[in-house]
């Protein structure tokens, strides 16, 4: 059947192989009224791209973009599990996550200055189980943004990678990704990388590498299918004006500049800080009656602070920047004195607070991270009911708070932003492959890192202060885990195309702080073992780099991150051996899987009693790890009557039983819940017995012991020689 196309466009599609599956791109079926849609197509999955760009211009000195991955239920045949709210509502923090990787490759490749609000939007139509849906969102995001006529300098496309039998692989299905040791997500340009995101169980840095190239390689059918699809529909560019500062402003700032700042905005981070406000406040007293209109000297700087002050102080932020450029690559000297791959001074402690489970805090120059862990029941996990999970947990949770008075200034406390939620779980990341397993360890941990003072890489110190604190708590990590992030500055002219021949061009920062972040042009964390990296996220502020340099900068991570890891092992050397008297205790026991049934009883009847009689918190899995959790003496009476109600039957051992049958030859007696054996009327006693009416009767306690058990699993009981 025809589609009636409302917009009078021809509907257009697209179409390549990508690693073994169709792969479409098709325009003008939906989304009319938007500047720009694609519905993107690879596998059964269907996701619908689309953005919309502002008329005009907006008054704010950012570029107002907004990236939203949508999740919907529908797309993997599910309805919310909740059992009040059935239409999806605010963001899991698993979409907030996809939402921020499709924006960090996007962002930096508009011109600086524009100001048209962009908003783009991902909305996963249909799921394909098979595979995860986030790269093929970014490649719908990207591909509207190509179709919208902003001057966005894509495309733009990711893989998500794995590692299988010691090969690459992308699309993984689920149970793949469970056996990978690496999850790695790349997004690439035009043989360049964009971004990169990885978890990992402890794998090389060359590995890493690697699979970057891998990435750049297997990516470009995306692109190219992008710009086909770009030349059938002649999109048109869109007028637009940057919003920049003034050139003859900026010359005359950066003159001023070169006169004033030298070593009075090197040293000291706080004292440095003073003395760019001090030369700010200077350079508007002295431009001011030189710039300013009116007849008095008044009128002049009351004049130059309503219609000049911003855009000069715009200009004279710029010149700080570029300042801070030129010390590192003209200079070799860092904002605070530092070589390049010195890490700040480094002093921490653990135990610091006296009721909580395990605490840390970790100082790293001005960045401070204050880490609180608290230990609970296994039932206190999170529930994870997402498009993609069902019924899934989140054992180990990891939140991470970043007040505006740890950055010296007012401002309102709310829910967690996307910036926390993306530090928090690239934090989580580093430490989850060193986590002793439930079984080893039957706990829900919570980690909560509240920052004390930011000046570069909390994330960074998040996960130092969590490991340190996990510690604290007794937590049997496998190794322990530390963090640094790394900065890079190009000495080539902005704009410039960046290739492998730059690479000694490329200044690599360790240990990086704000002054450097907003100069630079890339921001890279790693964490990791001395075993091998777990986590890492990279993100440019050129338009791509070639892997050979992103390698450079991987390579010095390594030194800084075990220095920082040497620093934290001088504080605490390895988990405490016994948890703290605050945290509950939890004794856990494996039981047969077939027995759960028995120790939960009809309608859960066996298990309130035991919870209801004893006090104690029982949790059950499917896989028959029993956990039990509550006051010393309530644990073990739930112990000893789980273990009564699962107990197999041991030859030799001598149990008390029920006569629950009596018959002429013999009895049955009930030695374990649901358990009866066979006691022959010749095994009654050492004497001959003529009834066993004589000896026995129903109901009647005795001690026997097991003699045997058959093939058939029939049981055979004696009382002779068993005291009674």
């Amino acid at each position: 059947m025809e589609i009636i196309n409302p917009s009078g466009k021809q509907t257009l599609q697209v179409s390549t192989e990508l690693l073994g599956r169709k792969l479409t791109l098709e325009v003008n079926r939906v989304g009319f009224r938007s500047t720009s849609s694609v519905l993107v197509t690879y596998g059964d999955t269907v996701v619908l791209g689309s953005v919309v760009v502002g008329k005009k211009p907006v008054v704010q000195d950012f570029f107002p973009l907004s990236v939203d991955y949508e999740e919907k239920f529908y797309a993997a045949g599910k309805i919310n599990g909740s059992k009040f709210i059935k239409r999806e509502g605010k963001p899991a923090d698993e979409a907030i996550l996809v939402g921020r990787l499709i924006d960090r490759p996007i962002r930096p490749l508009f011109p600086k200055g524009y100001r048209q609000e962009v908003q783009v939007v991902a909305t996963v139509l249909s799921m394909d189980p098979s595979f995860r849906p986030d790269v093929v969102a970014m490649l719908a995001a990207s591909t509207a943004l190509m179709l919208s006529g902003t001057p966005f300098d894509g495309p733009i496309a990711g893989l998500r990678i794995g590692r299988i039998n010691g090969e690459f692989k992308a699309f993984l299905s689920p149970e793949e990704r469970e056996k990978s040791t690496l999850d790695l997500v790349v997004a690439c340009k035009d043989g360049k990388v964009m971004m990169v995101e990885a978890g990992a169980d402890e794998v090389p840095e060359a590995m890493i590498i690697e699979a970057m190239h891998w990435a750049v390689k297997n990516v470009q059918p995306m692109l190219d299918l992008q710009r086909e699809l770009v030349a059938k529909c002649e999109v048109k560019p869109q007028e637009y004006e940057l919003v920049l500062p003034d050139v003859d402003v900026q010359r005359v700032v950066d003159a001023w500049a070169a006169q004033h700042f030298g070593d009075r905005i090197r040293g000291n981070v706080l004292e440095r800080q003073e003395a760019i406000d001090t030369l700010k406040d200077e350079m508007n007293a002295e431009f001011a009656p030189q710039l300013g209109q009116g007849e008095t000297e008044e009128e002049k700087i009351e004049d130059y602070n309503e219609r000049l002050a911003p855009e000069y102080e715009q200009a004279f932020e710029l010149a700080v920047h570029h300042e801070v450029r030129k010390g590192i690559i003209e200079d070799g000297e860092r904002p605070d004195g530092r070589k390049l791959d010195e890490v700040r001074p480094l002093s921490s402690q653990v135990g610091i607070l006296p009721r909580t489970h395990g605490s840390s805090l970790f100082t790293r120059g001005l960045t401070q991270a204050l880490n609180v862990v608290t230990l609970a029941p296994l039932s206190f996990a999170q529930i994870v009911d997402t498009m993609e999970v069902t019924d899934g947990k989140r054992r180990y949770m990891h939140h991470y708070n970043a007040p505006s008075y740890t950055v010296g200034e007012p401002g309102r406390i709310g829910a967690p932003g996307r910036r926390e939620v993306g530090h928090g779980y690239l934090a989580e990341r580093a430490l989850l492959p060193m986590l002793p397993s439930e079984e080893d360890f039957p706990y829900a941990i919570r980690s909560v890192t509240e920052i004390m003072s930011q000046n570069g890489s909390t994330s960074m110190a998040a996960t130092c202060s969590s490991c340190m604190a996990l510690m604290d708590a007794g937590v049997p990590l496998k190794r322990p885990v530390s963090g640094v992030a790394m900065g890079l500055m190009m000495d080539v002219p902005a704009g410039t195309d960046i290739t492998a021949d730059d690479i000694d061009k490329a200044y690599v920062l360790t240990d990086l702080m704000d002054a450097e972040d907003f100069a630079g042009d890339m921001d890279f964390k790693v964490t990791g073992t001395t075993e091998g990296v777990t986590a890492l996220q990279m993100d440019m502020k050129v338009h791509g780099l070639p892997v050979e340099i992103l390698e450079k900068a991987i390579e010095q991570s390594h030194a800084g991150r075990m220095h920082i890891l040497e620093h934290m092992l001088s504080v605490i050397a390895e988990p405490r051996k016994e948890i703290s008297q605050y945290a509950p205790r939890v004794e856990k026991l494996m039981i047969n899987p077939d027995k759960i049934g028995t120790v939960i009883g009809k309608g859960g009847e066996t298990i309130n009693k035991i919870t209801g009689e004893t006090g104690a918190m029982v949790d059950i899995d499917d896989s028959g790890l029993i956990t039990v959790a509550g006051a010393n003496d309530a644990i073990d009476k739930a112990v000893a009557w789980i273990k009564s109600l699962v107990e197999e039957p041991e030859v030799g051992k001598v149990y008390e039983g029920t006569v629950v049958t009596i018959k002429d030859f013999g009895a049955f007696v009930n030695i374990l819940p649901g358990v009866d054996g066979m006691l022959h009327i010749s095994q009654l006693s050492d004497k001959r017995v003529a009834n066993v009416t004589d000896v026995l009767k129903m109901g009647q306690k005795v001690r026997v012991k097991l003699t045997a058990i058959d093939d058939k699993g029939r049981l055979s009981l004696t009382m002779k020689g068993v005291e009674q």
